[in-house]
Order: structure tokens, then sequence, then C-alpha cells
């Protein structure tokens, strides 16, 4: 396996683009269409985990800054819902096309803050785009009712209309995806907002709000906090009053607790939190198509992604060939810094993340896993971690119970479907499975049974802006993205009046 070990010194060129995407990103709070300093003055580095490094320092926000932007989001809420549906659908479609313009600074940009290679990072800017592209067209697609009442005497009008200013939190994974699929529906609805991205990877998100006041967003519709202090920013405002909806990406642990700050106002809440996503292969499976599906559903973003493949349940007839396949495919990629040519595997996004990965398979290993390909730092300034399959995971393995986010990817076996289907329901999370068959009553059979929001029958990532993303259990609340999308930011009311 190539690890990819980078150089002190880069190509001069090379070195003074990234510094000029860089410096090009706002470094300040945007709060009622203007880009300001935090009210105390302070800031936070933000790392470039490839390196190990500071980028450049951002706006650190505190309790004062949220409450102004609070503020300013209450102050354009009416202004903003009474705007016309194609006015506001346009925008997102400026929106949309700014972003494919300007794919190459943002997949950079997405790169040196997080550390996925360029080509992953190229490949969730256009992911994100068509969140805009999507609910650009829903905008004006709110649809209403009128009907009878029972006894003849009412007319029932029913109504959509938007839920209020909202609050937004975005995650470190996907840092400019999960931006538009919050913003996207938020927009088309009629909704202000507050968006607080995650602290290790503000960037993405200013790059991302500057494009939409470009594409003629109003003031105060879109306000961005970016902060270190994420608890004194974020309390005050789902317990202010003003804020109507929390939209958060986020852990489990941290869900549960924004969950129980959002019932003092009796908030409407969307959470999309952890996963440990079984990834099933039966014995009549195709396996080219098995192991192409096990890169992708483990491999993406590093493995750092609430739908990483998080245990891999093989059929013991065809356990050994998968797991040989799948060990070379992993041992063939190259590891190193997501800026260089011909890198596939990019630094996890922090030492913390890396020390848990390190944690976990130590735990296997010692428990009586037998490692294959991998399982150890790979070399590098940064935080990166070798591409690794294990086998004979022993079931109280503790990576089998939480969420790896990293390029790990554990192999059991099992002979007997209801098996097979007992382990992947026994998990407090229910995001996403995937299922490998080629026979087709089979198939409907175990995905009917797979306790999870979503299911990949033969194919390794399930994301699209069309569907609806979301689990069930301690995965979440709600759904993003598809006609179910725009619903989280919509308000159902009727009008009773009588006829004669």
């Amino acid at each position: 396996m190539s690890t990819g070990t980078q150089p002190e010194t880069q190509p001069a060129p090379r070195l003074e683009r990234e510094r000029g995407v860089v410096a090009a990103v706002p470094d300040g709070l945007l709060i009622g269409g203007d880009w300001r300093p935090a009210a105390s003055g302070g800031t936070f580095p933000v790392e470039d985990p490839s390196r190990g490094r500071e980028l450049r320092t951002v706006a650190d926000a505190g309790a004062e800054d949220a409450l102004a932007a609070a503020a300013s989001a209450a102050a354009a809420q009416d202004a903003w819902a009474a705007t016309a549906p194609r006015e506001r659908g346009e925008i997102l479609r400026r929106a949309y096309e700014l972003l494919l313009e300007r794919r190459e600074d943002l997949a950079l940009l997405m790169t040196l803050e997080m550390g996925k290679p360029l080509a992953e990072a190229r490949g969730e800017v256009a992911y994100a785009a068509e969140f805009f592209r999507w609910f650009s067209e829903e905008a004006v697609r709110i649809e209403g009712g009128y009907q009878t009442s029972p006894d003849g005497k009412d007319r029932f009008v029913v109504m959509r209309r938007p839920v209020g200013p909202v609050l937004l939190v975005t995650p470190w994974n996907f840092p400019l995806a999960m931006g538009t699929r919050k913003i996207g529906p938020a927009v088309a609805a009629g909704c202000t907002m507050i968006v607080k991205p995650a602290e290790q990877t503000p960037l993405s998100m200013l790059a991302l709000a500057r494009i939409l006041t470009e594409a003629g967003l109003p003031a105060g519709v879109l306000n961005v906090l970016t902060t270190s202090r994420p608890g004194e920013v974020v309390e005050p405002l789902l317990r202010g009053g003003t804020i109507r909806k929390l939209s958060f990406t986020g852990s489990t642990q941290i869900g549960r607790l924004l969950l129980e700050q959002s019932a003092e106002q009796v908030l409407r809440v969307s959470l999309e939190l952890g996963g440990n996503a079984p990834f099933l292969v039966c014995a009549d499976a195709d396996l080219d198509k098995a192991v192409e599906g096990a890169m992708a559903a483990k491999m993406r973003n590093m493995g750092e992604a609430c739908t990483a493949a998080n245990r891999l349940y093989v059929h013991a007839d065809v356990a050994g060939e998968f797991a040989e396949r799948l060990a070379a495919r992993m041992a063939a990629l190259t590891v190193g810094r997501g800026t260089e040519p011909g890198v596939d595997v990019g630094p996890l996004i922090d030492e913390d993340g890396r020390g848990k990965v390190d944690t976990l398979v130590e735990d296997a290993v010692g428990r009586g896993a037998k490692v294959l390909t991998g399982g150890g730092h790979a070399p590098g300034e940064g935080y990166f971690y070798q591409p690794t399959v294990l086998s004979g995971v022993p079931a109280d393995a503790a990576m089998l119970h939480q969420e790896i986010f990293g390029p790990v990817a554990p192999i059991l076996t099992f002979t007997d479907e209801d098996e097979a289907v007992a382990a992947a329901n026994a998990t407090q999370y229910g995001l996403v499975s995937y299922l490998f068959t080629e026979n087709l009553e089979r198939a409907f059979r175990l995905s009917e049974r797979l306790d999870t929001g979503m299911v990949g029958l033969n194919k390794g990532v399930v994301s699209n802006p069309a569907a609806p993303f979301g689990g069930v259990k301690q995965s979440g609340l709600g759904r993003e993205g598809g006609r179910t999308g725009i619903d989280e930011f919509l308000e159902t009311r009727y009008l009773a009046m009588p006829l004669g």
C-alpha cells in the first residue's frame, strides 16, 4: 500500500493557489447581511488535518452574537415569507450555477480544511449544488387544498406556511453538502435561518454564504455563526423563543442534548444522527458488485460518514473470497494529502478521531480479530490511518457497537438469514443498511426486515437529493431531501368558513 508521505515543500504555484483560495473566504460572522467580527473580538484557528497546521483564523461567536443573529432572522422573516415562491426558487437556481462555476476553488477549500481527496471534494460540490437545484423546483410546488366539511355546511381551505426562523447545525464531514441540504428547503419554504457550522470546517460554509448573498438572498435571511463554543451559541438560541425549528446533523449524544433543550420552547426538530450500518453479502451475491459496493459504502470520505458500512456480515460460503478481494482493493489505495495527484485516501479529521480508530482496532485485535491489511497509522504529518480490513471480529468487539468513523472494515460471517437480520438489527441505530443478493424474493424479504430508514440494494451509496434521507431509532427524526424535505420547514393551517 502506498502511504503517500508528503514532502515539506510543494510547487510554488500550487502553494500560492491554496493560500489564495483560503484568503478569499470571509473570516467574520454574517449577521443581518453584514460581515462582522465577534462581539468579543475573539477568533479561533482552522486546521489543515493533512499537516496538523493552522490554515487561518475565523471569528469566534458567543451568546451576544447569537442573540443578534436571532434578532436579524426574526426581523427578516415576514418579508421573506411574503416573497414570491418563484423568486425564492430563482435565488436557489443562481446559487446552484455559482457553485458549479466555482467547483474547483470550493473543492480545494474543502480538501484543505477537511482532508478528503480533491476528486471526492469535487463530487461533494456537485452533490451539494443539486440540493439547490432540487429545492429551487420545489419552491413553486408547495401545495394546499380545498374541501367540503362532512355535513356540507363549511368549506376548508388548507394552506402551507413557513415554520419561521430556523437554526441549522451542520457537521464537519460533508461541510458543503450538509449545508445546502438544510439551507435549500429553508429558502424554498420561506424561512429565515441561522447556520452554525462545525468548528473544524467553517470555511466551506462561509464561502457558501457569500455565494448565496451574490445570488440575491436578502440581508438577514441567512445568518452564519462560526464558533469554538457551540454550547454558548446554540443553547440560548433554542431557549430564546425566536427560533421555531432546529435541524441538526451530528452525533446521537449531542442530538439527545439538543432535543432536550428544544423541548422548552416546543420546537420543531429534525435530527440526522449516528449510524452503525450493516452490510450483508448473501451466498448468491455477485462478488464483483459486493466488493465494489463495500468500497463505496466503507471508504467514502475515509469512512467518516454516518452512512459508512460499519459491520460487514458475509455468508460463510463466500466470506473467504470476499475478504481476500476486499483486502486487496484496500491495500492498493494511496494514502496522502488530498491535494496531491493520485491520492485515494486523505487524513482523518483530527488526532481525537484517529485516536478513536486506534482504540477500536486495538480492542478488536486484542479480542482475536485478524488484520488482513492495514491496522495502524500511515506516515505523514497529519492524521493518516491505513485502510484496514479485519476478519474474525468477535461479537463483543467495541467497533461493532459504535461508529468507527475511519477506514476500517470489520468482517463477520453468517450461515442463516434470520441470524444475519438479527445481528444487523441488534443496534440502537437505524440509519442505513446494505444488502447484496441476486435473488429478487430474498432482496424484498430481507429489505423489509432490516430496521433502517434506508436500504442500499446491490448499491453502496444511497444519498440522492431527490430521495428522503433519514433514519429510525436513535439515528434521528425527520427526513432531508426528496419531496418530503421541504415539509420539515412548513406548517399546515386551515381556514374554516361557512357557506350559506
